[in-house]
């Protein structure tokens, strides 16, 4: 093998990580195919609905627990879907 030979052999290394390199980043970062969802995506508005009933009032702490919680009751806390 003569000097001149080798020489693009030890070029190789380096020029074929940088190409891995860049070949996965391009892959995985997806930076000219990502979506730009500010500029790319219409959010129509629309008038807020509900109402501001109040509808109860706790001051402090004076009840230690929220009534109607169902903390002890798990079975009854965990539904499963039926669809």
């Amino acid at each position: 093998m003569s000097d001149d030979g080798g020489l693009w052999l030890l070029a190789l290394g380096p020029a074929g990580a940088t190409g891995l390199y860049w070949a996965l980043y391009r892959y995985y970062r997806n930076t000219d195919k990502s979506h730009a969802f500010e500029r790319e995506t219409k959010v129509e508005a629309k008038p807020v609905t509900g109402s501001d009933a109040k509808v109860d009032e706790v001051i402090g702490t004076r009840e230690t627990r929220i009534r109607g919680d169902n903390v002890r009751a798990y079975r009854t806390r965990v539904q499963r879907d039926t669809s």
